[in-house]
């Protein structure tokens, strides 16, 4: 396996970009594969997998490597020599791999791998938070599914097409796809690859989407000719979801305190044909006060540490802080008390993270029956979900009823 000078280069100068500069993985991987147009499938797919790669294993690398924070140009080569030697690779005689200690860097390896904090590559405190609120045997196992890489899952928008539909479509452009039994509306890749460049992505016919991610919609029993409001949007995944469930009919409120990602959403729901949303930016409490009450279904799909995201977005690992975590959890009790008022007598709430925590999910939904808004709530049930079991996503969701 050879390695060749131009993608090697364009890796150190993302590597220097998310490690140095704080920038976001995805956006910096997204940057680098648009920088050559020569460059076939091969050198784009080598560009982004060998950046998530050694952004996932950091610190195993930088330990092996020995260097430490803030790397330099030298370091970030050494990080990257540790990378090829552990892939097999040979390395050709430039002056960055001149010492190079091949056999060191494979017996550094296997000892440090026996480690979990250097063997799953993970800051300290985070491998105690995992400990302290899932037990050593639980965190062990869901911190390796963690640092698997992702598989690309799809999800079929049925205002278009049909999942058979769909995968006879995307088998014209070679792209394979496999059903998952018990998630109705998914695909998965079987090998990876860009669907974003098909027409069948263009036409709206499916959005990437994460299999636990599509549970979320199901689970608030959404159903057409409701209204229902989506609380934290975001750029809208499931927010379509459920317009595709409700088949368009009904009216679904999108909020966001960004606008930005509300107006993504919106290039998003013309790309599928949705057009039962109503946007709303929220600019004050105003906006939430007016529809005290007044939703058959509201889904809070709170802001979260991203701890069951973590094979999505590997560089997280490095930017979260334990204070982030503390804070946030602050946020959720605000949004699950002051969004849940929302919900009319007789509706239903979903509370939703993207988080393994328990501290994040189970507490927050047991602290909020003991409010005054909460005590009029009936807890009905709750599905966690670990990537560990299920192979995709961390995620939790709970279900409680309004009392009428």
């Amino acid at each position: 396996m050879r390695l060749h000078r131009n993608l090697v280069f364009t890796v150190i100068d993302s590597l220097n970009f998310i490690f140095n500069e704080g920038e976001y993985a995805d956006k910096v991987v997204a940057k680098a594969l648009k920088k050559d147009k020569r460059w076939g499938s091969h050198d784009r797919k080598f560009v982004a997998e060998t950046i998530y790669e050694i952004v996932r294993w950091k610190r195993l690398y930088a330990e092996i490597a020995e260097v430490k924070e803030p790397y330099n140009r030298d370091n970030l080569w050494r990080i990257f020599a540790v990378w090829a030697v552990l892939r097999g690779y040979n390395l050709p005689d430039w002056k960055y791999f001149e010492e190079t200690p091949v056999r060191r860097i494979k017996g550094r390896f296997d000892e440090l791998s026996k480690i979990r904090k250097f063997r799953e590559s993970i800051p300290d405190w985070m491998d105690e938070l995992g400990v302290k609120e899932l037990g050593e045997k639980k965190w062990e196992k869901e911190l390796a599914a963690q640092n698997e890489q992702a598989k690309v899952i799809l999800r079929v928008n049925t205002l278009k097409t049909t999942k058979e539909q769909l995968r006879a479509i995307l088998m014209d452009s070679n792209i394979e796809t496999e059903f998952i039994k018990e998630y109705p509306d998914a695909l998965v890749l079987k090998e990876r690859a860009n669907v974003f460049l098909t027409q069948a992505f263009k036409d709206g016919l499916f959005e990437v989407q994460d299999a636990s991610s599509q549970l979320v919609a199901r689970f608030l029993d959404v159903a057409p000719g409701m209204r229902v409001v989506d609380t934290c949007a975001g750029a809208g995944g499931k927010t379509l979801h459920m317009a595709s469930i409700m088949e368009n009919k009904g009216q679904l409120i999108a909020m966001d305190i960004y606008e930005s990602k509300l107006k993504q959403l919106k290039l998003r729901a013309k790309r599928n044909s949705v057009f039962n949303i109503d946007y709303r930016v929220i600019e004050s409490t105003k906006v939430i006060k007016k529809l005290h009450e007044k939703a058959d279904r509201v889904l809070i799909d709170a802001p979260c540490s991203g701890l069951g995201v973590l094979k999505r977005n590997p560089d997280s690992k490095w930017k979260l802080q334990p204070e982030f975590i503390d804070n946030i959890k602050n946020t959720q009790r605000e949004v699950l008390e002051n969004y849940s008022k929302m919900v009319k007598p007789g509706g239903k709430l979903v509370y939703a993270t993207c988080s393994v925590l328990p501290s994040e999910n189970e507490e927050q939904v047991k602290h909020f029956l003991t409010t005054e808004i909460g005590k009029q709530f009936t807890f009905v049930k709750d599905n966690k979900v670990l990537a560990s079991d299920s192979g995709f996503d961390g995620f939790y969701m709970a279900l409680m009823e309004r009392k009428k």
